[in-house]
Formats: structure tokens, sequence, C-alpha cells
């Protein structure tokens, strides 16, 4: 699908499509966002740009040299960003290739910070003056979005911090779950600040002339800093409370392993005299007593009451 906008009087609007006229469209528009083009569709910008759009396996490259380059068609950034998912998060690499005129953005996955911007785009909510400030714009926002991120994961990591060290009838093995894929999401946020860092770096080097973006893309990459700390700070909780919950994990296994071993210990001794009386030889003289099975029920009550006995004395129970 290929949505389009343009500027007027430096607000970010969208543009109707004309399937009829769409190489009209496509040279009057500032912004290309082409979301999982289809082939006719991609066809028509290998035309328009006289350029090869890159393929899914090129975007996905991780050297610095095929991620961030300049050519005939413009600058080429490939930009991860954060994508949501069914309890944790995952990430989509889009391409950007900014022309003097233009910018396009090439993706597959469908991303809350594009279908933001478009929603804020038709509010007339978008300042930007250009294609290049448009572009760190969308970084801007990316960077906003990957911080209320970070905070929904913190108020998620303080709720499993409550159930690991206050809640003595929490699932822990539930915890560990959580707790995995609270890592997982923090890590792919981290992935995508690192990636920011570069992606900023390399459009500093490449925009000298625009001075009044340089600023911006500065405050970017102190804010990107800011959120590198943050997510470290979480990888140090995130690594407590698996430890912490592992050792209530094994607490518990001792403490189940420590009653088996009690309750052997405890049953062993009438285990003993009941094998003993069990025995029918003929010179067993307790045979003849009246009362010997009442002595001996006797005898494996006290014997079993007095190993429970010595471990509570000891405070072994």
């Amino acid at each position: 699908m290929l949505r389009m906008f343009n500027i007027r009087g430096a607000t970010l609007r969208d543009q109707p499509v004309d399937e009829n006229n769409l190489k009209t469209a496509l040279d009057d528009a500032v912004w290309i966002d082409a979301h999982e083009p289809s082939e006719e569709e991609r066809e028509l910008l290998n035309t328009f740009l006289r350029a090869e759009l890159p393929e899914s396996d090129d975007v996905e490259e991780i050297e610095f040299s095929a991620r961030y380059f300049q050519d005939a068609a413009g600058l080429h950034v490939h930009s991860l960003f954060l994508s949501p998912g069914e309890g944790r998060h995952s990430t989509v690499t889009v391409a950007f290739i900014l022309q003097d005129k233009r910018l396009i953005t090439l993706r597959d996955g469908d991303l809350a910070d594009f279908r933001l911007l478009r929603m804020r785009a038709r509010r007339g909510q978008v300042q930007a003056s250009s294609p290049q400030d448009l572009m760190i714009t969308m970084f801007e926002q990316k960077v906003e979005n990957l911080a209320d991120v970070l905070e929904d994961i913190h108020r998620k990591l303080e709720d499993v911090s409550h159930m690991v060290l206050e809640d003595d009838d929490a699932e822990l093995e539930e915890a560990i779950d959580r707790l995995a894929k609270l890592e997982d999401s923090n890590g792919k946020i981290r992935l995508c600040l690192m990636d920011t860092q570069r992606s900023i770096s390399f459009l500093q080097r490449h925009l000298r002339e625009h001075f009044e973006l340089q600023e911006t893309a500065r405050e970017i990459k102190r804010d990107v800093d800011t959120l590198m700390s943050h997510t470290a700070f979480l990888f140090d909780k995130i690594n407590f409370l698996m430890d912490s919950t592992q050792g209530f994990i094994n607490i518990e296994q001792s403490q189940i392993i420590k009653t088996f071993s009690i309750a052997a210990v405890v049953f062993l001794p009438p285990t003993v005299v009941a094998s003993v009386y069990g025995m029918n030889f003929e010179m067993m003289p307790e045979l003849d007593w009246q009362f010997g099975y009442a002595w001996a029920l006797v005898i494996m009550v006290l014997s079993g009451i007095a190993p429970y006995w010595y471990f509570k004395h000891k405070d072994w129970l």
C-alpha cells in the first residue's frame, strides 16, 4: 500500500491518492510511505526513483555500510523500529530513502510509530518544513515512543517485583515467564536505541548545512543516552528478580525434600518395629503374649514420636 503526504504551511498533510494518476501524486508527495508494497507498486516506485528499492534481505543486513549509505537515489538509512506483539515485542526494519525534495519509507510490518504519525498528520499536529525535517521528526517520535514503552516495562516490573518479594502465594513459575518476556522486550528496545544512535550520527554527518536540525539531532542523542542508561538499570533489576525467583523456587524445593527426608526418618523406626514383629518365627516369645499386639503398636507410636520430638527440639521443623 502506498500512502502519500505533502507539506503545506510547514505542516504535514495527508494527500489523497488518485489511482488513475499515481505518477503525478508521487511527484507532488513529500513523503511516500510504502507499506508492504505489491509488485506493481514496487515497479512503479523503481521507475519513479530510477533505482531499485531494497529487498527484505538487504534491509535486514546488520553491517554499517549496508544500513547507512548514499547513492544516486539519495541517503539510505535502514533503522529498527519496535513492533508490539502477543506478550512480547518484535523489531521491524524500515528503509528510509531521503532525497532533496521527498522522503520514501519502505516497510513490511505495521508499526505504531507510523500509525501515530499518520493520525497526527490528519489532525495537522506534525510540524515539518522539509523532508529532512520530517525524517528527524520521525526519529524524535520514535525515541519518545520507546521511552513510553520503557515506562510500561518498568510498571510491569514493579508488579512482578511485588509478586516475587511480597506475595507469599505467588506462582513463581509465572513470574519467571513474565520476567523472560520483559527481558526480551527490554533487549529489543536497547537494540532500537543503539540503532537510532547510529542513524542520527549518520544523518548529522550528511545534513551539516541544515543547522536548525543539528540541535534537534543532538537532543535526540542525549535522550537516547538517557534511555540506554535506563535499559541497563532495567536489565539489572530483571536479573536480580530472576535470581531471587530462582532462589525462592530452590528454597521451596529444598523444603519439600526436607519434609520428605524427615518423614522418612520419622517412619523408619516404626517400620523397623513392624518388620520385626511381622516375622513368623516359632521361637519369638512375644507371639504368646496376651498384649503383644498392643505392645507393638505402642512401641511403633513411641518410636515415631521420638525422632519427631527431637527434630522439633532442634528447630529443624
